[in-house]
């Protein structure tokens, strides 16, 4: 009466607990899911795809370089001063000046410059013995600036640009090795998942197996054929087992809370962010061939940190050879023709003398004649010119060389660092495939005795050759073995996601494309 008063109790406590659990909601992902709506939603990637953006808006900026600029100028002065000479003019000699001027610069891919500008200049003035007044003057000028030592060549010219794009290209290298951990992140984060449910599973296995001993060998002792000292024996094993399924369970949940927070399920679907997650997919079993050879040419080829330390490497000799570049002397080419116009509103004295003759008439002439001559090219001059200098610090000091050569040689120094320390990590990658799927196997064969030994040890326990304690020491025995069994598999899944992301191909094998990546809104 009393077990099924206790019974009855326990149904009714359980009931809320079940009707719970039925109406919790339970989300079914697979890996590629989980990786993509990690893609879509991680707060880091969504930070580290601006990298290359924005090195790659510092190129565009670089190139700007090379667009010619245009200028426009405008002055007027008016000037008035004191007159020291009845001859100059009365009280005051006034003078209004218009300066007009558009000027078209262009960069030279050889680091010269060449511009081009047209100047236009009117001068009214009241002072006396002018011939042309207001008085019109234009200039159409072309100069060649080149120097022929220093700052001289394509990769001095465009040094900036090309800064700019290996500074690209890194980004985009470092933003590849960021998406390569953060799909080896999912991964681990799902199988860990995996691997908590299952190991939830078994612990829950294990108990059920104690309780029904326990259920089985209360029922011995109220018929007097077993001592009460089994029945403290198996609920003292029955409590370590409901420990164990607590320990799981906390696992479970521990785990969930990593792939959430990696995939930023919230972000995907708000409605779900708090349902239990599902995983659909199993692991693999089946052994994976791997080649040690082939695995570090791989990573050699397509890992994205070499990549960028090589790119860096490129920097720094441009960097090198910009600073020795500074150290030549300075000899500069310069080179113009010009070509002027003037033109105005001329004065006609009595007798064709502008000192004692009186004016007598204008004729007047515009800006159009000036601009005509200038056009026609009617005055043609032309000037070249070099120039040396030498600066003494570059004769008495080549720090600049020095400290752009030791950063050449500490990146250089780097890349073999990096490159040494790859040879290790896929040696370890490829040792690690190769161990834990022996330890599948072994593991596998270890738990399918333990299964055995089990079933023999139950059939011995019901002919009464045995004792229960022997019975609860082969079923922790099974589920030891059992998570063992998982826990190898798991990491047999982990080592070949590690061995792909260290070989730089797991974008590759799971068809991600970072351009896409990059451009997306």
């Amino acid at each position: 009466m009393n077990r099924r008063m206790t019974g009855l109790i326990g149904l009714l406590i359980l009931c809320p607990a079940l009707t719970a659990a039925a109406q919790e909601k339970t989300l079914p992902l697979t890996l590629e899911d989980c990786i993509l709506k990690a893609l879509r939603n991680n707060y880091d990637l969504a930070v580290q795809v601006l990298s290359p953006e924005t090195a790659d808006i510092a190129v565009s900026q670089a190139e700007e370089k090379f667009i010619p600029s245009l200028s426009l100028a405008f002055n007027r002065r008016d000037t008035a001063q004191a007159s020291y000479s009845w001859l100059e003019a009365a009280e005051q000699v006034k003078q209004l000046r218009d300066n007009t001027s558009v000027q078209l610069n262009q960069q030279l891919p050889f680091g010269g410059s060449l511009g081009l500008s047209l100047l236009g200049v009117k001068t009214d003035t009241n002072s006396r013995f002018q011939t042309i007044n207001p008085r019109f003057e234009t200039q159409l000028s072309l100069s060649l600036a080149q120097p022929l030592l220093r700052n001289f060549g394509l990769s001095m010219s465009r040094r900036e640009i090309i800064v700019a794009q290996n500074n690209y290209q890194a980004a985009e290298k470092d933003f590849a090795a960021f998406v390569q951990n953060l799909v080896y992140q999912v991964e681990q984060a799902y199988w860990n998942l995996v691997y908590a449910i299952e190991n939830l599973q078994v612990r829950d296995q294990s108990l059920k197996l104690a309780r029904e001993l326990l259920d089985k060998n209360r029922r011995s002792v109220e018929i007097g054929t077993l001592a009460p000292i089994d029945v403290l024996n198996a609920q003292a094993d029955v409590a370590s087992r409901e420990a164990d399924v607590l320990d799981a369970q906390a696992l479970v949940k521990n785990y969930e809370d990593v792939l959430r927070a990696v995939v930023n399920l919230a972000a995907d679907t708000p409605d779900a962010a708090g349902a239990r997650i599902e995983p659909s997919d199993r692991p693999a079993s089946e052994e994976v061939p791997v080649d040690l050879d082939e695995a570090l040419l791989t990573a050699a080829a397509n890992r994205p940190e070499l990549a960028a330390s090589r790119i860096d490497i490129k920097t720094k000799e441009l960097n090198l050879t910009y600073a020795r570049n500074q150290l030549l002397p300075g000899l500069d080419l310069t080179a113009q023709y010009w070509s002027p116009g003037v033109s105005g509103t001329q004065l006609l004295y009595e007798g064709g003398n502008p000192l004692f003759g009186d004016l007598i008439g204008t004729l007047p002439g515009g800006v159009s004649e000036a601009m005509r001559d200038t056009f026609n090219f009617k005055y043609r001059n032309w000037s070249v010119g070099l120039t040396l200098s030498l600066p003494l610090n570059t004769v008495f000091s080549r720090a600049a060389a020095a400290q752009a050569r030791v950063a050449r040689d500490q990146s250089l120094a780097r890349l073999r660092s990096s490159e040494q320390q790859l040879d290790l990590e896929v040696r370890s990658a490829v040792r690690s495939v190769q161990t834990n799927f022996m330890r599948v196997q072994a593991y596998r064969a270890a738990r399918e005795l333990a299964e055995k030994k089990l079933e023999a040890e139950e059939e011995k326990l019901r002919v009464g050759l045995t004792t229960n304690y022997f019975v609860l020491q082969y079923q922790r025995d099974l589920a030891d073995r059992q998570t063992l069994e998982l826990r190898a598999l798991i990491d047999y899944n982990l080592s070949l996601a590690k061995l792909a992301q260290v070989k730089g191909v797991n974008l590759k094998e799971k068809n991600i494309n970072l351009v896409e990546l990059m451009r997306r809104d």
